[in-house]
């Protein structure tokens, strides 16, 4: 329970430090969201199970859970006109930025975009095609499986099959005005997540 218990409040303090540090770099723009907390911790590595997730997220049988990471970061959207409705505006996501640290807190990767790009410490990386999402809860980007391309260089990344972002808190479009005055504005809010990785079992 001591061990259980440091490697806990480790991650916990590494998560927080990631989200600070973020935080500090937003200007007057940004529009700063509640704290994320802490990512689930304590649970033994490979042990996640997608039983409780929707069915439309789920990945197929067949493959077996390589990594689980927890996702720190940040969402860029952009204000802009909406397509072939004239006059309309909306927040469109722009892309992420988000550290990739495992269950003990400690970076294993990072994850950003456009396009949208998982990459490992070792320098292998992939994009991914998305298949699904699911809602996950007010103010909080949806669940979403994603089929990863072909990955670029040899490393942890080398044949993931599928990926899964679960747990999600926050991240949504921000709640601020976006119309034809502030065109082109781009706003960030924070966000957290647990992406598992898959490979072939």
């Amino acid at each position: 329970m001591i061990i259980k218990t440091t490697l806990a409040a480790a991650a916990a303090l590494a998560l927080t430090a990631c989200a600070q540090t973020g935080s500090s770099n937003m200007n007057s723009s940004v529009r700063n969201t509640p704290s994320m907390g802490s990512p689930t911790t304590g649970m033994p590595a490979m042990m996640f199970s997608q039983a409780s997730l929707p069915d439309a997220v789920k990945v197929p049988a067949g493959n077996r859970v390589a990594l689980e990471t927890v996702g720190v970061g940040q969402i860029t959207y952009e204000c802009k006109a909406k397509a072939n409705m004239p006059g309309q505006f909306e927040w469109v996501f722009g892309g992420p930025d988000a550290k990739l640290m495992d269950r003990s807190g400690k970076q294993v990767g990072k994850y950003y975009g456009p396009p949208a790009t998982w990459e490992a410490m070792d320098g292998s990386k992939f994009t991914a095609t998305q298949i699904a999402v699911a809602p996950a809860g007010d103010g909080n980007i949806p669940l979403q499986l994603v089929k990863a391309n072909p990955a670029m260089g040899m490393g942890a990344m080398t044949g993931v099959t599928y990926t899964q972002r679960v747990a999600t808190k926050g991240g949504v479009a921000p709640a601020s005005a976006c119309g034809a005055s502030n065109m082109g504005a781009k706003q960030i809010v924070q966000y957290q997540a647990d992406y598992i990785f898959y490979k072939a079992s």
